[in-house]
């Protein structure tokens, strides 16, 4: 009994030896490593609509003006209003999905951009309820993150602010 209890004992102060280990590991990973992943997994999604919108250099495709003009509206308050003013909304929406992006990944002005693309998502949720647990709340966790944190050592932003400190 008295063997069986101690090799338990022994198994299981290994086991805790391993996931302690296993946990400096881990934590010993650079921060700069997520960072750059969530401001790729951030910039795809975004960069990716924003070419839809376009069908040469600042020419709207017809599927963003449809979009804009005729399907899209904002839901507030139980009401569903139209977009204002919806070929600048459009062109707007279609600039700030490519510029945005570029900036995320290469790190410049990282916060500011991440901020731009929180409050699309903002606009896009007021657009398209239904889609808060499939892409909103993820990218806005990713774009808040992003605000918070900044972009990490693998950006441009710590070099262009190195200079300022």
């Amino acid at each position: 009994m008295k063997t069986e209890a101690a090799s338990s004992y022994g198994a299981g102060a290994a086991l805790a030896a391993l996931v302690t280990r296993t946990e400096g590991l881990l934590a010993s990973l650079p921060p700069s490593l997520p960072l750059l992943a969530l401001r790729f997994a951030l910039a795809i999604p975004f960069f990716k609509s924003g070419l839809t919108k376009w069908d040469g250099f600042l020419t709207l495709s017809q599927g963003a003006r449809y979009l804009f003009e005729q399907e899209f509206r904002l839901h507030i308050f139980g009401s569903e209003i139209p977009y204002p003013f919806p070929l600048t909304m459009a062109t707007a929406a279609g600039i700030g999905e490519l510029v945005l992006p570029v900036l995320l990944i290469l790190g410049l002005g990282t916060r500011f951009a991440a901020l731009g693309l929180l409050l699309m998502t903002a606009i896009i949720q007021l657009t398209i309820p239904d889609g808060w647990a499939n892409f909103h709340l993820p990218w806005a966790a990713m774009a808040l993150a992003l605000v918070v944190f900044g972009g990490g050592r693998i950006a441009i932003d710590p070099l262009v602010m190195q200079g300022r400190k």
